[in-house]
């Protein structure tokens, strides 16, 4: 940065590092390095990067400045945008944490030139699920143009982050702390996120978790009466169009589903999913029995 001194920080990456520790060890760096309240954050990386330099500036001196550079499509499109920073617990993802609203979000749908195909396709099911629940346009267009989507053609690579951003924006401007409208974004995220923790996150990409996640919901959606089943073939086909996703066969859907009350969604002991409705269209339901969700779960996993 030209005019200002600056200072390198290191974070090795992984879900599985993306800890308290790990925190605390990047802000005795930043104490030893000279770091103060008129210090400033640049998160450059991808959403384990973003979330965990988010919470670093959340709790800092008791909060300082944050510039996000997302570099993963994923980052681009879901975790570097919105102020939601966090770590991880053994007992599930994001569970300490802090809202913290960045200067500016910089993104240049150029660094996913050399991205990683299965990064890229993470990344992919989170722009289905701005999609889903809230942009059947978007939706279609994903689902008719898979393969220049998956080709990464660049006009449709940068409408594709335009519309994910926008979406996730006018969400949380609506909602910042997510006490209403903002849960839906949290699609395919509850039992996304059960998976993770059953697999210590060292088996599937957060992007990769959610597309199981959200077979499930749809599945889930369908059988208490909530999405048809066309809405709920054409939903499925177009998660199946960016896969191939990691086999989960192996998995245990109990084990799983023991995961889904430890989740932050859950409230006084209640799991809230959010189904679709018709694609395009959300809503936060809770009181579903037991054996449904567990059902679904076993059809993702199949």
């Amino acid at each position: 940065m030209e005019g200002r001194a600056f200072d390198v920080l290191l974070f090795p990456g992984g879900e599985e590092r993306k800890r308290i520790s790990e925190v605390e060890t990047l802000a005795e760096q930043m104490v030893e390095l000279g770091g103060d309240r008129t210090s400033l954050v640049i998160a450059f990386g991808g959403g384990i990067v973003t979330d965990l330099g988010g919470f670093l500036a959340a709790i800092f001196m008791r909060g300082i400045p944050l510039i996000q550079v997302p570099t993963t499509l994923l980052a681009q499109v879901d975790a570097g945008v919105g102020g939601k920073t966090g770590a991880n617990l053994a007992s599930g993802k994001n569970l300490v944490g802090a809202f913290h609203q960045p200067l500016a979000v910089l993104i240049d749908p150029d660094l996913l030139a050399t991205l990683p195909e299965r990064e890229y396709r993470a990344g992919l099911a989170e722009v289905i699920k701005c999609g889903i629940i809230l942009d059947d346009s978007l939706f279609r267009m994903l689902y008719d143009r898979h393969e220049a989507v998956k080709a990464r053609e660049p006009r449709v690579v940068a409408h594709c982050i335009a519309e994910s951003v926008r979406i996730k924006c006018e969400v949380v401007s609506a909602d910042e702390k997510e006490s209403g409208l903002r849960r839906i974004l949290n699609f395919g995220h509850t039992i996304g996120h059960a998976l993770e923790a059953e697999t210590s996150y060292a088996r599937f990409l957060h992007g990769e978790a959610v597309a199981l996640g959200m077979k499930a919901a749809v599945h889930l959606s369908h059988v208490t009466g909530y999405l048809s089943a066309e809405d709920s073939v054409d939903v499925l086909e177009c998660i199946e169009r960016y896969g191939p996703w990691p086999s989960a066969k192996d998995l245990s859907a109990q084990r799983v589903f023991s995961h889904l009350r430890k989740d932050k969604k859950t409230l006084q002991g209640t799991v809230h999913f959010v189904l679709a409705s018709r694609i395009g269209e959300t809503q936060v339901v809770n009181g579903i029995d037991d054996r449904l969700v567990l059902e679904a779960i076993g059809k993702a996993l199949a």
